[in-house]
């Protein structure tokens, strides 16, 4: 099934040459490595074959990509990267299997902190907020407390409506 025809089947039409898209390549080898995205709104997905698959993001898209491997001796690195995808041409960061690149909100390596950022957004969630419109420096405060062995604060239903007004004073 080639990606247009994916895209199709998915009901999502893409606006923007592939190119102007974010690429994020996800892997799943059983007990070895396990890339995958925990929230996020692709505009198109391809699959290169059982274990590998990528995701195109619009720019501005928000979404985090949860990396993790191990060996024969356990884990050898767990990370969650919040990023925001971004237009041909502005400033990005490099993240592995993230091209060309991605503005980072929130950057957590070490499986108990990468657990607390899942749980601070199942609680966004459950909050009935879409993890993809949460305020990107609140994504940042997470990152920045969690790095600092402290606990970041909840993201509410009015801090959120606050982010929305905010959004439509300041462009």
């Amino acid at each position: 099934m080639s990606s247009t025809t994916t895209a199709r089947a998915r009901g999502n039409a893409l606006p923007f040459a592939r190119d102007a898209l974010t690429h994020v390549e996800l892997t799943h080898i059983e007990k070895r490595v396990e890339n995958w995205v925990r929230f996020g709104h692709e505009a198109q997905e391809q699959i290169l074959d059982r274990r590998r698959r990528i995701f195109f993001f619009r720019p501005g898209s928000v979404f985090a990509f949860v990396r993790w491997a191990a060996n024969d001796f356990g884990t050898i690195a767990s990370r969650i990267d919040i990023l925001r995808a971004v237009a041909p041409g502005e400033p990005s960061q490099t993240v592995p299997f993230v091209r060309p690149g991605a503005e980072i909100l929130l950057r957590v390596a070490g499986w108990p902190k990468v657990q607390q950022v899942l749980r601070h957004i199942d609680a966004v969630e459950e909050a009935g907020i879409d993890a993809c419109m949460v305020a990107p420096d609140h994504w940042r405060h997470v990152g920045n407390r969690l790095n600092a062995g402290e606990r970041p604060r909840a993201y509410t239903m009015a801090r959120h409506r606050a982010w929305l007004r905010r959004r439509e004073i300041v462009p």
